[in-house]
């Protein structure tokens, strides 16, 4: 598995850049911090403060969405995507252009630079925000890290995107200008095919013409279900954890997760370090 970049980790005071609607209470961030921006890689995160309060008193992470450039090329910022359903996102979405936030990163592993025929990513939820910018790599359309990090360029991108309904859909056009194929499932039948995510996927391997790899991110439910689809399938699977988290930088221990060692053995990893991107089969659910 991948590891984070070695470089210490970043922390600045920012101005927001945008802060953009993009769906029901779903919402963009642009934040203007050069020095995280170019070390970030697809799959890592950022924690976010609110400064000069303790309401919320602790950081909350953030997948990265992906990155932004200045005209000359270099690395100027990063992009944020999120949903307002805890307190210090709803604290979040009041906030303006021009606001200040604490953010510290780049955070975690990110994605492993896996030889990859067809991307098949796999979102619950708000679980597309790590998704752009790992399309954008593996279609061979963006840098990322310092220096960058060398991915096999994929055939094929595909987003099999679930959402309970299509008021939260968010983000879509963004990867379809990137020439990923996006795929839909709403619950209540409003946008895509009625249903979940997970039937999306069966028919996409079986019409593939190159070898598949499944990420996957969004509920732990979802998860389970995805990793275990993978493994019927005989297809490598990677998925997203989240965990509450209160530094970031695992001096805490409070984001574990059980997960299989190379011995087989169980133990307990800190998702904010060892992860968050594992492979599926070694993740108890």
């Amino acid at each position: 598995m991948h590891t984070s970049n070695p470089d210490p980790i970043c922390q600045e005071t920012v101005a927001i850049e945008e802060h953009v609607l993009l769906a029901r209470d779903t919402y963009r961030l642009r934040l203007p911090c050069p020095s995280i921006a170019a070390k970030i890689l697809p799959g890592q995160f950022l924690m976010l403060r609110l400064p000069g309060t303790n309401d919320p008193l602790l950081g909350r992470p953030l997948a990265l969405y992906d990155t932004y450039r200045a005209a000359s090329g270099q690395p100027q910022g990063v992009d944020i995507v999120y949903q307002a359903i805890g307190r210090m996102t709803r604290r979040l979405a009041g906030i303006k252009v021009g606001d200040r936030l604490e953010v510290w990163g780049p955070l975690g592993n990110g994605f492993p630079p896996t030889e990859t025929g067809h991307l098949i990513m796999v979102a619950g939820g708000i679980g597309q925000t790590p998704f752009l910018a790992l399309a954008r790599h593996y279609l061979g359309l963006g840098e990322y890290g310092q220096p960058p990090l060398v991915v096999p360029r994929a055939q094929r991108v595909t987003l099999c995107y679930g959402l309970r309904t299509a008021a939260f859909m968010a983000g879509v056009d963004d990867f379809r200008r990137l020439g990923v194929d996006v795929s839909i499932s709403t619950d209540d039948g409003s946008a895509g095919h009625r249903g979940t995510v997970i039937e999306l996927v069966p028919p996409l391997v079986d019409a593939s013409s190159c070898a598949c790899r499944i990420v996957t991110c969004g509920p732990e439910k979802m998860l389970h279900a995805t990793s275990d689809m993978a493994a019927r399938m005989g297809l490598s699977c990677q998925v997203s954890l989240e965990r509450p988290m209160a530094c970031g930088i695992g001096i805490c221990f409070s984001c574990v997760k059980k997960i299989r060692d190379p011995q087989g053995e169980w133990d307990y990893r800190r998702i904010c370090v060892e992860g968050p991107i594992f492979n599926a089969a070694d993740v108890e659910f």
